[in-house]
């Protein structure tokens, strides 16, 4: 990254003058807020400044979840021929209110298979629960600010001076600001991640067993970053850190093994039905050819066709930086980088590459594991893929504002 800079500003005091203002945490602490009120206004304002809209209720689920549905919500009706399914926010909505009520009744509606093992996240938002369905609602934006403004300030203690500015882009991550806009559990999964990490290289053992324990069981892709640094002490014969990494499954397991006599249809390989190896990449070229060949002048339907293109171009931008920089140095971290990667390749179209939303997602653990390769790694030529995460970041903005038309909804 610093390469990066070097082309565009040769001017070492300028050059300077960029990193310097990169690395002050009240600026950009005030770029968070002002960024993330600003996301929210453009929901809000779509749907009578609700809350609740960013939840992204669906009919189908609202109506066989009636009692845990708040009144006043804003329940998405779907196009037509759509029974209006909404999105993930409401899934770890009804989830939590479930452990609020101290039940394990699974909320009607919902399969079980990959949504049942993600407990991190409701359970963290549960005690707000206790202070009504208004309350579970404010929980998930507490969590997903909260959590992720600390693990910015973990992985700022993490970087030495020279290298802070780096945490200005994770700050800034259009990944996340997606997560928060949809409430769902990639940034509070990344957040309690770099947390553990942070707690890990500090020698604070008991607290990394718990929050990586928890950041596992928000979401899977947690293992991006532990299965890589287990792999690390293994290698460097820190036999000790390596039961403190393994340990980080305590947890994950032991739901695991309860959930087996809860729900016996359900094992861990039910996970795999959702990959695809090239089909998401290759039937999302194939709607861009038929996007282009059928001369649709719909120039708001073109956008939103092309808007997983940038994408596209960070895989390949990533897949690039796989084979470059010194590979002596941040061997984990590239591991587990090319780990994310292999993913996004193997993600199929329909729960993936069909939908901005869902592939997104899958590059919100990028950002944080490519900081602490740089931190390592200071010959990696990372440029490119901060660029395009910016352009991403601006379009996903535009598109925010601009693009997005209100859906049919109605109060509850």
């Amino acid at each position: 990254m610093f390469r990066f800079l070097s082309k565009f500003l040769p001017n070492e005091k300028l050059k300077a003058e960029w990193v310097s203002v990169l690395g002050n945490p009240k600026l950009f602490t005030a770029i968070f807020l002002i960024l993330y009120t600003f996301s929210s206004f453009c929901v809000w304002k779509k749907y009578s400044w609700s809350p609740s809209s960013q939840i992204n209720f669906g009919k189908e689920f609202a109506d066989q979840n009636k009692e845990q549905t708040p009144p006043g919500a804003i329940v998405f009706l779907g196009e037509e021929g759509n029974l209006g399914a909404g999105y993930d926010g409401q899934i770890f909505y009804y989830y939590s209110r479930m452990l609020s009520g101290f039940s394990l009744d699974w909320p009607h509606g919902f399969e079980t298979s990959f949504r049942a093992p993600r407990i991190g996240y409701p359970l963290l938002v549960s005690p707000f629960g206790w202070l009504g369905m208004y309350g579970t609602i404010f929980g998930m934006y507490f969590l997903n600010l909260g959590i992720f403004y600390l693990s910015y300030l973990a992985i700022r203690d993490l970087l030495p001076d020279p290298k802070k500015y780096l945490s200005a882009f994770y700050l800034l991550s259009p990944f996340a600001l997606g997560s928060y806009i949809l409430l769902v559990s990639d940034t509070v999964m990344m957040g309690l991640s770099v947390l553990a990490y942070w707690a890990f290289i500090r020698k604070r053992f008991i607290t990394f067993s718990f929050l990586a324990g928890l950041a596992i069981l928000t979401k899977e892709q947690a293992v991006f970053l532990f299965f890589p640094l287990g792999l690390t002490t293994l290698f460097q014969k820190e036999f000790r850190k390596s039961i403190w990494v393994a340990s980080s499954l305590i947890l994950p397991v032991a739901w695991s093994l309860y959930l087996r006599t809860q729900f016996p249809e359900w094992t861990p390989g039910s996970l795999g039905h959702f990959f695809d190896p090239f089909g998401g990449l290759s039937g999302y070229f194939g709607e861009l050819q038929q996007a282009l060949v059928s001369g649709d002048k719909n120039l708001i339907l073109l956008i939103k066709k092309f808007s997983r293109f940038p994408l596209v171009l960070l895989l390949l931008s990533g897949t690039y930086l796989l084979f470059r920089g010194d590979w002596k140095k941040g061997l984990g971290f590239r591991l587990g980088f090319g780990i994310l990667l292999l993913t996004a390749y193997a993600g199929g179209y329909i729960l993936y590459w069909a939908t901005y939303e869902n592939v997104s997602r899958m590059f919100t653990f990028s950002l944080p594991l490519l900081i602490l390769w740089e931190k390592e790694d200071e010959s990696l030529p990372s440029g490119t893929y901060w660029a395009l995460t910016g352009i991403i970041l601006i379009s996903f903005l535009i598109k925010l504002a601009f693009v997005s038309k209100p859906l049919r909804h109605l109060v509850w």
